[in-house]
């Protein structure tokens, strides 16, 4: 059993410990400045949500996720939304699941970041955990995915991420630089307790 949503034209089952589409997730939709003919890694894909939106407008989509119950929730959607030429599933932690010389113009991720004396949420399951806790200061996870990240992408290629205020979104924005970004916020909501930001880091020509 699982949770039911409409969206865009996609129907989608979240199932249960799949972490349900929430407000960083549509902030990242609304934001996603696709093109045709782009190669697309989403990391942390839950229920498939943001793969199936993007793989409408581009070529090809690798969706990933360390979660053996969001992947097969997303495999399910992505047959349900017959997008299977489109996207591919794979499990795995951060960059693992990818295969020697794929390499990416776009990078989507939707991390953990909260850091876990900030959890606002109970603990329903330790694979729907996973999805937000980022360890003690909430960059657990970003942290080495910033710092690896360039190695997937096309010499032009770029980044969406989204974060918490609660994880240092300064921090982030230095470690892009760092590794040869560009690095901007693109937009960005605010709840009583947090903002959650999206970043839009490109490398830059040299």
């Amino acid at each position: 059993m699982g949770i039911v949503l409409e969206y865009r034209g996609l129907e989608l089952n979240v199932a249960e410990g799949v972490y349900l589409p929430s407000d960083d997730s549509y902030l990242l939709i609304d934001n996603l400045n696709l093109e045709p003919d782009d190669f697309v890694l989403e990391i942390g894909t839950g229920s498939g949500l943001i793969s199936l939106i993007a793989a409408q407008t581009v070529r090809k989509v690798i969706a990933t996720d360390v979660s053996p119950i969001a992947v097969i929730c997303a495999k399910e959607n992505v047959k349900r939304n017959k997008l299977e030429g489109k996207i591919e599933v794979r499990r795995g932690g951060l960059f693992d699941p990818i295969n020697e010389g794929e390499i990416f113009d776009i990078i989507l991720f939707n991390p953990p970041y909260l850091p876990e004396n900030n959890k606002n949420a109970k603990k329903v399951s330790d694979w729907l955990e996973k999805a937000w806790d980022g360890g003690n200061n909430g960059r657990e996870i970003i942290d080495p995915f910033i710092e690896n990240c360039k190695y997937f992408l096309k010499p032009l290629g770029r980044v969406l991420m989204v974060q918490s205020s609660l994880s240092n979104s300064s921090k982030s924005c230095d470690l892009f630089k760092n590794q040869g970004f560009q690095v901007e916020i693109r937009n960005s909501k605010s709840f009583f307790f947090e903002k959650i930001i999206l970043l839009h880091a490109w490398l830059v020509k040299k």
